[in-house]
């Protein structure tokens, strides 16, 4: 996780300041590199646990499925839905089909985490024998959200490149770089903020842990 987090680090601090021709698209990808840092470290840990006799470190854990619940559903779909993907739709009636089904993945989403964030607090109660539980749920939810991730990055964001005009990528550049919606921006600094209480709190066998920060 520690190389991971670290790039999605820079893209934070550094997106806002630097000027490229379509700054939404290295938004969406520093958003996408952010939690897929988070799930690295999550599935660490459960290897960690079932390969290394390691005990879980559920205020790690907890941190990771909290980061992963509010991202994504509540600060990174809504701001692709609302500015992203309904552009493209006008754009090229023909991507709808794939829209269509990236939206019903990201309510799916939303389930999936529901199940991810159960089956944590059932592993905190119950104790290892919720283990094998767990480790299900979070390496599904993995699986799930990298192909959905892969259909966006490798379908949606070419199609958009070739579609949409300096216009549109104006304004859409715009809402991603000021969130332009207040609940959304509040969202995002949370997020942010918990993001970087992840990194600092992992193992240092899964990221910037606790040793690292001594040295």
């Amino acid at each position: 996780m520690r190389e991971i987090a670290r790039r999605a680090i820079v893209s934070f601090e550094h997106i806002t300041f630097r000027r490229y021709s379509v700054q939404a698209i290295r938004i969406i990808q520093a958003e996408h590199l952010a939690l897929a840092a988070v799930l690295h470290g999550m599935l660490q840990i459960v290897r960690g646990v079932r390969f290394g006799g390691q005990k879980p470190d559920f205020q790690v854990l907890d941190a990771m499925v909290t980061y992963i619940g509010a991202f994504p559903e509540k600060f990174h779909h809504p701001k692709e839905e609302r500015y992203l993907f309904s552009t493209l739709r006008k754009r090229n009636p023909d991507s709808a089909p794939l829209l269509d089904q990236l939206v019903a993945e990201h309510r799916t989403g939303s389930a999936k985490v529901a199940e991810l964030d159960h089956a944590l607090r059932r592993y905190q109660q119950e104790g290892s024998k919720q283990f094998g539980s767990f480790a299900t749920a979070a390496a599904g939810y993995a699986a799930f959200h990298w192909d959905h991730v892969r259909a966006e990055e490798v379908e949606v964001l070419p199609a958009a490149e070739s579609f949409l005009t300096s216009d549109d990528w104006h304004d859409i550049d715009q809402a991603f770089l000021a969130n332009v919606d207040p609940l959304s921006a509040e969202v995002g600094v949370q997020c942010d903020a918990l993001f970087r209480r992840i990194v600092s709190i992992v193992p240092p066998a899964v990221g910037v842990g606790r040793k690292s920060r001594e040295t």
